[in-house]
């Protein structure tokens, strides 16, 4: 089967690496899934990212639940080995960069200089999300609802599409399960279905709802789409059938 091998990476981040044989295509265009759950779309030079959900641990301490506070920095290590792959010339975040609104008040000083310099690296666009309506103006980049590419919509959250409309989205943190020599095996993936991709969270903590949960139920052709799913060494591609 398909599949990109996992590229040597710093310890401090999780597999990475562009597939050589994937493909995900949206109205012409053609987007490439990275084993980190990162988007890539060649014609625009543009890099996808969903669902950083950075300083979540420090919104969980804040209410008594204990988690290793160093979130924010694994994910900027991720995201800085997937922008020197892949050098691009749009960053564009697809929602929920931030935990919530308090979150900038609470990054360490050392992480917001990392988040600045990755912002200013490419043009840089903080798509609104439900976690963070008003994502902070002091860190570059601008602010916006939603970005078109190509005549395909970047927004945070799924919404609902006519018969002419195309349409990437995050906020799901999308995940699928296949039984594989007698394993159960649950990842975070890509789903698509040729009008709508919904894409995996990028954040250290962020988890993963299976597709077949309520909240996906009427997002997609049920007889019509794939998951890319992201083990710890490669992306393999499953028709909706085999998976759950």
């Amino acid at each position: 089967m398909p599949f990109s091998p996992k590229l040597p990476a710093p310890s401090s981040t999780r597999p990475w690496g562009l597939s050589k044989e994937h493909r995900i295509s949206l109205n012409g265009l053609d987007f490439i899934p990275d084993l980190s759950g990162a988007l890539f779309a060649p014609a625009f030079k543009a890099l996808l990212i969903a669902d950083l959900h950075l300083e979540k641990a420090s919104n969980m301490a804040r209410r008594g639940v204990h988690l290793p506070p160093y979130d924010t920095r694994a994910s900027l290590a991720q995201l800085e080995a997937v922008i020197a792959q892949t050098r691009p010339e749009q960053l564009i975040f697809l929602g929920d960069s931030f935990h919530d609104d308090g979150a900038r008040e609470r990054i360490d000083v050392e992480d917001l200089a990392r988040l600045r310099r990755i912002s200013e690296s490419a043009a840089t666009v903080w798509i609104t999300g439900n976690h963070d309506p008003h994502p902070p103006t002091d860190i570059g980049g601008r602010i916006a609802d939603h970005v078109v590419l190509g005549g395909v919509t970047l927004r945070h959250e799924p919404a609902q599409l006519g018969e002419e409309d195309f349409e990437i989205s995050g906020h799901l943190h999308p995940g699928s399960a296949v039984s594989q020599r007698g394993k159960r095996i649950h990842c975070k993936c890509f789903i698509a279905d040729g009008h709508r991709l919904i894409m995996p969270a990028f954040g250290s903590f962020t988890g993963a709802l299976s597709i077949s949960a309520p909240p996906f139920r009427g997002l997609y052709d049920e007889r019509n789409f794939h998951v890319w799913m992201l083990s710890q060494r490669a992306i393999y591609k499953f028709p909706g059938k085999r998976v759950s």
